[in-house]
This record gives C-alpha cells, structure tokens and sequence, in this order.
C-alpha cells in the first residue's frame, strides 16, 4: 500500500509540471474604441499577437472592441477587478476622482509627446500610484497625441472664442482647463461624441487627431484648433491597460511571465508611439473631410498656460488633503516626462 502511495506521489509530481507546460488560456479582452480604431487595431491586437507568439500559442485572445460584452465604459476597470473579463484597455478618467494621482498627466501643459510621456506616466504608476492598480495586474499605461479642439461651427481661434462653447472633455481635468479657459466643459465617453455633436448637444470635442476618424470627426466638424506641436501639449488623457488579478496568478509561471515581457515600460511606450503615430492618417481624414485646421501659435498657447496655471496648485493641494504629498508628486511627474524625452 506504502508503495503505490509512493508511486502515486511520484507520478503525480512528474505530471504536475507537465500539465502545467501544456495548460492554454484564453483572454478576453474588451474594451471602447471602434474596431477601426487605432487603439483596437494598432495596439491591442498586435499586442495579443505578440503574446501568442511568446507564449508558442498558449496564450490566445478574443477581443471584444466597442463594449461588445456590455456594460458602459467607465464600468471597464471593475470588469476587469471582478473577473466579468480578463484584460481592459480603458481611461481612468472616465470615473472621475477615482484615481486622483494619475490624473498628473491629464494636468494643462505636462505631455511633451505620447511615446516618453507613457513611459513616464508607467514608472509614476509603479512608484507612486501602484495603489490606485492594486485590484488589478497592470499591464500598460499610455498617452495618446496631444488635444486638438474640434468644433462644429466657429473656430477657437483664441481665448475668448471658448466662450459660450460647450465642449466635450475626456476627463476631470481638461474640464476645468475648458472651464477656465471660458468654455462650458461636458464630460463624456468617446462613444457619446458623434450623436452628441450632431444633435446639437456639444459644439465641440477635445480629442487627438488619431481618434477621429473612428467617431466621424471629418464629417461632424468644420474646424480644427491644432496646438502648436513644439510646445508641451495643451491637454492628454491617461489610458491603461490591465488583467484580472486572479486570472494572472491562475496561470502557469511561465505564461505569467510571457505576461510580464509584454508589460511595463516598453509595452507602455510602444502603446504611446503607435496611438501617437496614428495621429497622422488621423489629420489627413480630417483635412480629406474638408475641416479647417487652424494653427494655435506657441504666443496664444502661452496665454492659455498662464489661464489655466493654477491647476496644478489646485490639483497638488487637493493630493494633500487626501494624505499624499502633491507638490513633490508633481514635481516626480515632470522630472519623468523630461528623463524619458529625447
């Protein structure tokens, strides 16, 4: 009996690693965008192709672009801390005040361009906000090209043309940039800015070039405000991308460590070159649409930084009051933009 006991031990500890090394997941990945959009088809597919071929096919993804598997999408990050699916790519900010310290990097003036701007908001997250991403395994965060103002009738030329404008912001803090910059700010999710702006309802949108041609921008706009692109951009909007927590440590070291390659700064900064990149077919659908693209000289720009200056203060004090040192925490954000810039 003490030998096959022994012998059921044994065979079983030999097979253990073996199933292990055989073990194939499958990852369900959702998210908002368009399926024509950059986001789907420049990063979060080619990322899932690259983690098949790392994982020699035994990690696979069904990706599920535009909420195919329901539910809005600020609801996208608890989807992914409760398990409803496995990895999102989605916008902090969609909740807003819910990951306060990340939102640095949404403050007026902070990107100098997406690819070193992700990997800096990457090395912030894992040193100084890795608690906001505790529920889940994060796996990517990235900037997308700097903000443009599209609108649907008049263009904003200067500061006093945002008066009266109702304006979609992406998030908390470009609102209050809008805000002081005399526009009538109106937070919504990407999804919303097409019947939005052809109802009436916006007379404008914040976004980057990249994310217009998926939300029709080139036909629902007649002007375009471009920032000048040697100055720091006028606004960014944060995104991550993250993986059930228990859905990581439920597969095999090795695959786990697949996971961990294609993770981090370089995922991050790859993320923030190709959805910058995009910026480019994005800017020619818009002029190919007919859309007016008005330049905003770095002078202008200056008078709107001076606008809009006291935002970091604000945001830094609001930081304190919730226990963390925000004028260091700034000053961390920004020493990271210019290490990784080149």
């Amino acid at each position: 009996m003490k030998a096959r006991l022994l012998t059921t031990l044994i065979a079983g500890a030999l097979l253990t690693p073996l199933l292990a090394a055989a073990q194939e997941v499958t990852l369900r990945v959702h998210h908002w965008a368009s399926p024509r959009s950059n986001q789907h088809a420049g990063a979060l597919v080619p990322w899932c192709e690259k983690v098949m071929k790392d994982s020699a096919n035994r990690i696979k993804c069904d990706v599920f672009p535009a909420m195919q598997l329901g539910g809005a999408p600020a609801q996208l990050y608890d989807q992914a801390r409760d398990g409803v699916v496995d990895v999102v790519f989605t916008i902090p900010g969609y909740t807003a005040g819910r990951f306060p310290l990340m939102e640095v990097f949404e403050l007026p003036f902070m990107m100098s361009n997406p690819e070193a701007t992700s990997r800096a908001g990457w090395d912030y997250a894992a040193t100084h906000a890795k608690d906001e991403f505790k529920d889940t395994r994060l796996i990517a965060v990235s900037m997308n090209g700097p903000c443009n103002i599209y609108t649907s009738k008049r263009p904003v030329l200067t500061q006093a043309d945002f008066k009266s404008l109702k304006v979609r912001a992406p998030n908390r803090q470009t609102g209050k940039m809008l805000a002081m910059l005399g526009a009538t700010p109106v937070g919504m999710p990407l999804p919303g800015i097409p019947e939005a702006m052809s109802k009436g309802v916006i007379d404008g949108a914040v976004v980057p070039y990249e994310i217009a041609p998926s939300i029709k921008l080139g036909e629902l706009s007649k002007h375009v405000a471009e920032t000048d692109r040697n100055y720091p951009a006028m606004c960014a909007t944060v995104f991550v991308t993250t993986m059930n927590l228990a859905k990581y440590n439920s597969m095999p070291p090795d695959l786990r460590a697949v996971i961990d390659r294609n993770s981090g700064v370089e995922t991050s900064g790859w993320f923030g070159k190709v959805l910058g990149d995009g910026d480019i077919p994005g800017k020619k659908h818009v002029v190919d649409g007919g859309v007016e693209v008005h330049p905003i000289p770095a002078a202008e720009l200056e008078r709107w930084k001076k606008a809009t200056a006291s935002l970091d203060d604000q945001w830094a004090a609001e930081m304190k009051g919730k226990g963390a040192d925000g004028a260091r925490l700034l000053g961390a954000a920004r020493d990271l933009i210019k290490q990784h810039t080149k």
